[in-house]
C-alpha cells in the first residue's frame, strides 16, 4: 500500500532498494500512505481493493470489489502447465468456469499460447472487470468472456481443461469469516447452507463438456470434508501445493459419470 500511495510502480528488486527508500517522503505522499493505513484498519478493506491491484500467477490485475481478490492456489497448477495431468501440448481449448477478475482464464491463456479460453460468469458486473483485465494482457483474440449461469451458454463446446473457483462457502461459514469477506461480492462466496450448490452442478454436467482425456480442476476450500460425504464412490484426486492451500480436486472426464448419475 505504501508503494501504490508513493506511485511506484512495484516494490524493487533488492539492488534497487536502497536508493528508493533513501527518497524523501512529502507531505502530500505521507497523507495519502495515512489514508490508506486508515482505510485498511478501520473499515478493514482489503488491500487489493485499496489500490485496485493484485497478482496471480505472476499476472498483473485490476481488481475492485465486483470481484473476489485472486488467492487460489490452482496459479501453481497453471504454472505448471496442469503437469502430470494433462498432455500440455494438446491442449487447445480451456474452460474457466465463474471467471471473476479473469485471473484464472488469463494465466491459463499465458501458460498455453495456443490454447483459446472461455471465461464464464453469472455477474456482468464481475465479466466487465474480466474484459478489462483481458484487453490490458492483449488476450482479446484468445480469451473470450462470457455471462453463463454454469454451463447454459456453451451448447456444444468442449473442452480439455475445465477450470473453477466456484463459490463455496456454507452458510453458518460465512457468518464467521473475517470483515474484510464482506468487501468481497457475496455472489461469489455463498453456495447454499452446505457450500455445495455449484460443485453440484458442475459434477453433474462438466462430463459433457470434457473432450476424451480432459480434466476437471475445483477448488472447494474448506468445504472438501462435505464433498467427500456427498460423492462418496467419486475417486477425487485431492492436490498438494508448494505455496500453501488446498481443498483442489482433479477428475476425468470417464470418472464423472459417476458424479453425474448421483448429482
Amino acid at each position: 500500500m505504501i508503494w501504490h500511495a508513493l506511485r511506484l510502480p512495484q516494490a524493487p528488486a533488492a539492488a534497487q532498494a536502497r536508493s528508493v527508500l533513501a527518497r524523501p517522503v512529502s507531505r502530500s505522499a505521507l497523507a495519502r500512505i495515512e489514508a490508506l493505513l486508515a482505510r485498511r484498519i478501520e473499515e478493514r478493506i482489503p488491500a487489493s481493493y485499496l489500490t485496485q491491484r493484485c497478482w496471480f500467477a505472476g499476472v498483473p490485475l485490476y481488481v475492485d470489489e465486483r470481484v473476489l481478490i485472486p488467492r487460489s492456489p490452482i496459479a501453481e497448477l497453471i504454472e505448471r502447465r496442469f503437469a502430470p495431468w494433462i498432455v500440455t501440448r494438446r491442449v487447445r481449448r480451456i474452460l474457466d468456469l465463474g471467471t471473476g477478475s479473469g485471473c484464472i482464464a488469463i494465466a491459463c491463456a499465458r501458460a498455453f499460447p495456443a490454447a483459446r479460453v472461455d471465461a464464464l460468469d453469472i455477474s456482468q458486473a464481475a465479466l466487465a472487470v474480466a474484459r478489462l483485465n483481458i484487453r490490458r494482457h492483449r488476450l482479446q483474440r484468445r480469451v473470450r468472456a462470457l455471462r453463463s449461469d454454469h454451463f447454459t451458454a456453451l451448447r456444444r463446446a468442449s473442452y480439455d481443461i475445465i477450470v473453477s473457483n466456484p463459490p463455496y462457502v456454507g452458510r453458518r461459514e460465512l457468518r464467521g469469516l473475517p470483515a474484510e469477506y464482506r468487501h468481497e461480492p457475496k455472489l461469489g462466496l455463498e453456495a447454499g447452507l452446505d457450500g455445495l450448490d455449484s460443485v453440484r452442478v458442475i459434477l453433474r454436467d462438466a462430463a459433457a463438456h470434457l473432450n476424451p482425456g480432459g480434466i476437471l480442476i475445483v477448488e472447494v476450500g474448506n468445504s472438501e470434508t462435505a464433498l467427500r460425504r456427498a460423492f462418496p464412490r467419486l475417486p477425487f484426486i485431492w492436490l498438494s501445493f508448494q505455496r500453501g492451500g488446498g481443498g483442489v480436486f482433479m477428475l476425468e472426464r470417464a470418472q464423472l459419470a459417476t458424479a453425474a448419475a448421483g448429482a
